[in-house]
C-alpha cells in the first residue's frame, strides 16, 4: 500500500470533519494519510442555486478529476451529493456509520407556523414539501456553507431555514430553537458518507471494503436506486428514506410538485433478503401511476 494514502476532500468545515473522520479509521488500521483540500464548482458559486447550476455532481466532479488524474488516492463524500452513476473509472469503496438522516428546521422565536411567514432553504424537495404542508408560507433560496446560512438567517428577515440534522450534529452546532421534521423525506442517502476510489486500484478498495458499513450501504443503495430510476438528479424534488428493523427493510419515498399540491408517495416493507432490489421497484410503480408526467413538467420548467 503506498503511504500516505491521500484523501481528497472539499475545503469547507463539514467536509473536513468527514475526511478527519475517515482519517481516524484508517489510522486505526495502521494506515498514514494526508487530506488534499480541494474546492468544488458549488463551492466556488455560492449565489446561484443548485438547481439552476445545470449539472449533478457539482460538489463531486473536481474531486473525480483529481482521482482519476492520480492527484488523489481516494475522496470521501457526502453521498447525497452524489451523482447516482458515477464516473467512469470510479467505484463506491465504503459506506461508514450513517449520521442522522432527517430535515430540522432553526427556528427563530417569532416563527408562528400558523400564519404567514417566510422559510430559506436552497433545496427544492425541502420547498415543495414544505408548501405541501404550509401553502400560506413563501420560500427563498439560501446557499452557503452552515456557519454562513445560520448567520444569514439570523441577519435576515426570514422566520426560519431548513437544515441536514446531520451537519449540524457534525459541527457540533447548537441552535436553542430547533425542530426534527419528521414529517419531510430527506434527500435519498442524507446522513451518509460514501468513499470512492478508482476501478483499478483493488488494493485500496479491499482496505475500504473493511470499513464498509453492510445495513448503511444497502438503505442508501435502496434510496438511489430509487432516485436513479426517476430519473431525478440530486436537486429534483425526490425524498426517499430506507431503515432496517431486525430483519426488515422500511421505505418511504416521493415525488413532489414544485409548488407541493401534488405528490407521488409509497411505503413499503420486505425482509432484508428481498430487498436489494426494492427502490427500482417502487420507482416504476410511482412512474406508472402519474409520477412521469410531473417529472416531465419538473425537466421542462428548468
Amino acid at each position: 500500500m503506498k503511504k500516505p494514502i491521500r484523501i481528497g476532500t472539499r475545503e469547507s468545515a463539514l467536509a473536513l470533519w468527514q475526511a478527519h473522520t475517515l482519517q481516524n479509521l484508517l489510522k486505526k488500521k495502521g494506515f498514514e494519510t494526508e487530506l488534499v483540500p480541494i474546492k468544488s464548482t458549488g463551492d466556488l458559486d455560492l449565489n446561484q442555486p443548485l438547481y439552476e447550476m445545470g449539472t449533478t455532481g457539482i460538489f463531486t466532479k473536481t474531486l473525480d478529476t483529481a482521482l482519476l488524474n492520480d492527484r488523489i488516492d481516494l475522496a470521501i463524500h457526502s453521498m447525497k451529493d452524489v451523482p447516482t452513476l458515477l464516473a467512469e473509472g470510479i467505484q463506491q469503496a465504503a459506506v461508514l456509520t450513517r449520521g442522522p438522516v432527517l430535515d430540522v428546521i432553526v427556528k427563530k422565536s417569532k416563527l408562528d407556523l400558523n400564519n404567514s411567514s417566510t422559510i430559506a432553504t436552497g433545496s427544492l424537495r425541502r420547498k415543495a414539501q414544505w408548501l405541501a404542508k404550509y401553502p400560506n408560507h413563501t420560500i427563498v433560496p439560501l446557499r452557503g456553507n452552515i456557519q454562513t446560512r445560520l448567520k444569514k438567517l439570523q441577519e435576515g428577515a426570514w422566520e426560519g431555514a431548513i437544515f441536514a440534522e446531520a451537519a449540524l450534529a457534525r459541527l457540533e452546532v447548537n441552535e436553542d430553537n430547533v425542530e426534527v421534521l419528521d414529517w419531510m423525506l430527506p434527500a435519498p442517502a442524507q446522513g451518509a458518507l460514501m468513499i470512492v476510489c478508482k476501478s483499478n486500484d483493488l488494493e485500496l478498495f479491499n482496505v475500504l471494503q473493511e470499513l464498509n458499513v453492510e445495513g448503511a450501504a444497502l438503505c442508501t443503495k435502496i434510496e438511489r436506486d430509487f432516485l436513479r430510476t426517476l430519473e431525478g438528479g440530486c436537486t429534483a424534488p425526490i425524498g426517499a428514506i430506507a431503515t432496517i428493523e431486525k430483519d426488515r427493510v422500511h421505505f418511504r419515498g416521493g415525488v413532489f410538485s414544485l409548488n407541493g399540491k401534488e405528490k407521488f408517495t409509497c411505503i413499503e416493507s420486505q425482509p432484508v433478503s428481498n430487498a436489494v432490489n426494492l427502490g427500482v421497484e417502487l420507482a416504476y410503480k410511482l412512474l406508472q401511476n402519474g409520477a412521469q408526467d410531473l417529472l416531465k413538467e419538473f425537466k421542462s420548467s428548468k
